[in-house]
């Protein structure tokens, strides 16, 4: 069971940086080919920035050359929600952290195999945490 994780708008602002407040709570997006992971691939697992849970494990991210981290699946699809997203006159899937609401980017269902899909993700809205840090 996800254990939710509430704040205020203000306690938000306290912990998150004014890019990180700007894309996760208020549903901004970061430049493309700007951000932190774009290229790397380091060994780890991809956490959300606002409440640490681990969201994404490196061996399913890819380049997909649209300039922002991409994944084919997360760890656990409870961990992330799913909403339809119709602003900026597009329809597109939105991606949040299930866990404190943070907007973390869109799927799009042009992925590689075996699933097919693309998380397509800001990085300011991630941490990585490289394994070798874990060991």
């Amino acid at each position: 069971m996800i254990q939710k994780v509430i704040k205020s708008d203000e306690e938000w602002r306290q912990i998150l940086t004014p890019e990180q407040y700007r894309v996760t709570r208020t549903k901004g997006t970061e430049r493309p080919f700007s951000g932190e992971y774009c290229e790397v691939h380091d060994p780890g697992l991809y956490a959300c920035v606002c409440c640490d849970t681990d969201l994404f494990e490196s061996t399913n991210k890819f380049e997909s050359g649209t300039g922002w981290p991409s994944f084919t699946a997360p760890i656990d699809p409870e961990r992330i929600r799913l909403e339809e997203d119709f602003t900026y006159g597009m329809h597109r899937v939105e991606v949040l952290c299930n866990v404190c609401d943070a907007h973390l980017g869109h799927v799009f269902n042009d992925g590689p195999p075996p699933t097919g899909m693309r998380y397509c993700l800001n990085s300011v809205a991630l941490v990585l945490k490289r394994a070798a840090d874990q060991e």
